[in-house]
């Protein structure tokens, strides 16, 4: 072997080694930075710690309002602002109940702070609640769906601040489905509180952005006057497209980011006779019923204390689908090809569709559609333009390009 070839294998071989650990080295980096880098407005406590000092201040938290690894109603305190009250939407502070559950007022165990239920018969935080309130933080992490009750928790805590004088900032979470924009818009008549605005099922913003939407085309009376009543502290390094790994399961039948990728899709069987697994290990992952001809699963749903207390088909075994895996291709657009199939299986059960339905669809027009035999691809083209004409207003309120 002559020198030149010799020492030319040995330089060919350091620069492939070089090679190889540049690219290993930049897949780390680009682990990291996909998650690490996206900040709360939570964590960014320099941008609103100042502003409650002094201050008696009020929060609308649950078990997804965290700074890190801290609660932020522990931060708060262990800062020595001046903490009044907390209002725990649906769910419970801790994330305890299930779904639908009445939620009632007591004291948080940790801190002995009251803690005031918006979720029950009072859904709208008292006046008397917020007379000795300065300023008051909101911090839930949504996840993009009109029914998901959030928004309508914020709409009615943004309208109690705006009688009463409060200041109220918004610390904005990450939306995992924010990439798209589909479904029906609520039409007049079909408001609710799994749906108070005329809004497509998945919207697309952040909640920071939907409090701005809200405030600004006056979804509430009164609304903010000034700007500095409603603010915003905004995330960084962060747009509708990051991907972003919830670090706290929102509620307790949305388990894992599969689950809540597929949770606009599968949440319409929640008006049907159909099971989404909710009293299974999976819920939001499969459905199933018990007359369902095609799938290549079966479950026997059951009562879990806090997540399923009374779920849908207890203790009858259901055939059905398992959806494991198949979230993240499916985060792009609402799925009726499922709900159509299993309607066209099931029809000859006047209890397919139960009243909830139409409140979940914000119309009547998808039963109908589906009853009259359409296809799914066709009811999804129905719906395009009402999603079009939103999408001016939402264009207004979006603060990540």
């Amino acid at each position: 072997m002559n020198a030149e070839h010799k020492y030319g294998s040995a330089a060919r071989t350091l620069l492939c080694s070089a090679f190889v650990f540049f690219i290993l080295a930049m897949g780390t980096s680009c682990c990291q930075n996909t998650e690490m880098s996206i900040l709360t407005g939570a964590q960014q406590t320099e941008r609103y710690f100042d502003a409650c000092r002094n201050k008696n201040v009020a929060v609308v938290a649950n078990a997804t309002s965290i700074i890190d690894d801290s609660s932020l109603v522990d931060s708060l305190m262990s800062a020595g602002i001046n903490l009044k009250r907390i209002f725990c939407p649906e769910h419970g502070f801790r994330g305890e109940a299930s779904a639908g559950a009445v939620i009632a007022d007591g004291r948080d165990v940790k801190t002995g702070i009251e803690i005031i239920s918006l979720y029950g018969n009072n859904k709208k935080p008292g006046r008397k609640y917020l007379e000795d309130v300065d300023l008051l933080l909101f911090d839930l992490q949504d996840v993009g769906v009109r029914f998901y009750t959030y928004i309508s928790t914020l709409t009615l805590v943004m309208e109690a601040c705006a009688e009463a004088d409060v200041k109220m900032i918004v610390l904005d979470r990450p939306n995992p489905n924010a990439c798209y924009v589909d479904g029906p818009v609520l039409e007049p008549g079909f408001e609710s509180f799994v749906g108070m605005h005329h809004v497509p099922v998945v919207y697309g913003m952040t909640i920071g952005e939907y409090a701005l939407m809200v405030n600004g085309e006056g979804w509430i009376n009164p609304k903010f006057g000034k700007e500095e009543d409603l603010t915003v502290v905004t995330l960084k390094n962060y747009s509708h497209d990051s991907e972003y790994d919830l670090p706290v399961n929102p509620s307790p039948n949305l388990q894992n980011m599969n689950a809540i990728y597929l949770y606009p899709s599968l949440c319409f069987f929640e008006g049907t006779c159909v099971s989404v697994g909710r009293g299974t290990d999976s819920p939001f992952e499969l459905y199933g019923h018990p007359d369902l001809k095609h799938g290549d699963v079966t479950f026997i749903p059951h009562k879990i204390p806090g997540v399923a207390d009374n779920p849908k088909l207890e203790g009858v075994e259901c055939r059905g689908v398992s959806l494991a895996g198949r979230g993240f291709n499916m985060r792009y657009k609402l799925d009726l090809s499922m709900l159509v199939q299993c309607y066209n299986e099931l029809k000859d059960d006047d209890s397919f569709f139960i009243p909830f339905f139409d409140k979940l669809a914000g119309t009547d027009k998808l039963r109908k559609s589906i009853v009259a035999g359409e296809t799914a691809d066709a009811i999804r083209q129905s719906w395009q333009k009402d999603v079009e004409n939103f999408k001016l207003i939402r264009e207004k309120y979006l603060l990540y390009n």
